[in-house]
């Protein structure tokens, strides 16, 4: 598939990056620092659009030379409570004691954006664990490290693979990047061509 302009994953996130790469569409990675503040009058989905939105906004530069940008922001909701990346082994623990035995969201904003188009989705997905024991968070946090992702957790992981009861939606979105949406978007808008 050869995109019909050049395309950026303005991400640093490798889940993306591979994703991505296994649609097979032609792109390249730039990543800038974008402060994730957010006015706090937003609810759940809107807080990952705003968040994509902004972070599409710090590419005026390459979006100005022709190229195409896609943004994304994913975010953990429980009870309309938003878990971001936890700062440290004390606050992971209380996230995913908080997830244990219960069903949340997770959210992915994603913006494409060039000099003529400016498009902006969401995708939700529902994700039930099961009972998490103290000792099973503890391992996973003690091991997998997981300080870079919303909700302190990443689903392809050990603690995905041991405490996934059930998802409703896109798996791939829970691992960052709702890549079929995404892929459908593009080819909608002349991105990328239909296989």
């Amino acid at each position: 598939m050869e995109p019909s302009n050049a395309l950026i994953l303005a991400s640093g996130s490798p889940r993306r990056q591979e994703l991505m790469k296994a649609l097979g569409i032609q792109f390249s990675v730039k990543v800038r620092d974008v402060d994730e503040q957010f006015p706090e009058e937003l609810k759940d989905a809107e807080v990952a659009l705003y968040l994509a939105g902004k972070k599409a906004s710090a590419y005026t530069e390459e979006i100005a030379l022709g190229h195409t940008v896609i943004t994304a922001d994913t975010i953990v909701c429980i009870d309309h409570f938003i878990l971001n990346k936890p700062s440290g082994h004390e606050e992971a623990f209380e996230m995913l004691k908080k997830l244990s035995g219960r069903s949340h969201e997770v959210i992915t904003g994603v913006c494409i954006k060039n000099k003529t188009v400016s498009r902006s989705f969401h995708v939700t997905t529902k994700v039930i664990f099961r009972e998490l024991s103290d000792n099973e968070i503890n391992y996973y946090i003690n091991n997998f490290k997981p300080f870079d992702k919303a909700g302190a957790y990443g689903i392809q992981e050990w603690i995905g693979l041991v405490g996934l009861e059930r998802l409703e939606g896109s798996y791939y979105n829970v691992v960052g990047l709702p890549v079929k949406e995404l892929y459908e978007e593009l080819i909608s808008l002349n991105l990328v061509r239909h296989i």
